[in-house]
């Protein structure tokens, strides 16, 4: 009985060390980052515009990729992400896009070391894939544009808020990345027109 058992034993082990390894999975990284290829505006500011902080809200601010499937219920997928957290993603594609516009002398981001006179943050509250009933790319972006002054006046220069839902041709991460691409550029180039307006009627800078 003992013969049999180590032999049962053996055999298992064989089985097991002739399985075929599998290789880790890995989700797929992509990339949201519209272009602007318009023609550059007439500048309207000898300044720096410095690009703050943008807040993603949950649950669309980590690196997978989101659904809504219900009017309440939102799944992530950890097999497909977005090649960095949305923040910083959406923050790099909007300082490339209106250094584009050359609205001002230069577009930096925050880890530059110059006092900005002039500062643009954003809020990014929707930013995922909707299929309740057809699939559709959502996104939805705040801008806040303020300036740095004496404390005796509102540092608000402009506040705009921008939604677009981009229909999708079908149900594949690849296509709810490019419809949300599709849809911050319509953003970033709606608010483009608005940020022009505002750099036309800049307050001095402080101390100036």
């Amino acid at each position: 009985m003992i013969k049999y058992l180590f032999a049962g034993i053996f055999v298992a082990i064989l089985t097991a060390c002739s399985l075929p390894t599998r290789a880790p999975v890995t989700p797929t990284s992509w990339l949201v980052a519209p272009q602007r290829t318009a023609a550059p505006l007439k500048q309207q500011s000898v300044y720096w515009l410095k690009i703050g902080s943008v807040n993603v809200a949950p649950p669309f601010d980590g690196k997978s990729l989101v659904y809504r499937i219900g009017d309440q219920r939102y799944e992530r997928d950890f097999y497909n992400v977005y090649s960095n957290i949305p923040s910083e993603m959406i923050g790099n594609a909007e300082r490339e896009w209106i250094n584009k516009t050359n609205i001002f002398a230069a577009t930096v981001g925050q880890n530059n070391s110059f006092f900005p006179y002039y500062t643009l943050q954003a809020t990014v509250n929707e930013f995922y894939g909707d299929y309740r009933v057809k699939p559709e790319a959502v996104v939805s972006v705040e801008f806040f544009l303020t300036t740095t002054n004496d404390g005796k006046t509102n540092p608000l220069l402009g506040s705009n808020r921008y939604t677009r839902r981009i229909a999708l041709k079908d149900n594949t991460p690849q296509a709810l990345v490019l419809g949300q691409q599709q849809a911050l550029a319509e953003i970033f180039k709606e608010y483009e027109s608005a940020l022009n307006q505002y750099a036309g009627n800049l307050p001095k800078p402080l101390g100036m």
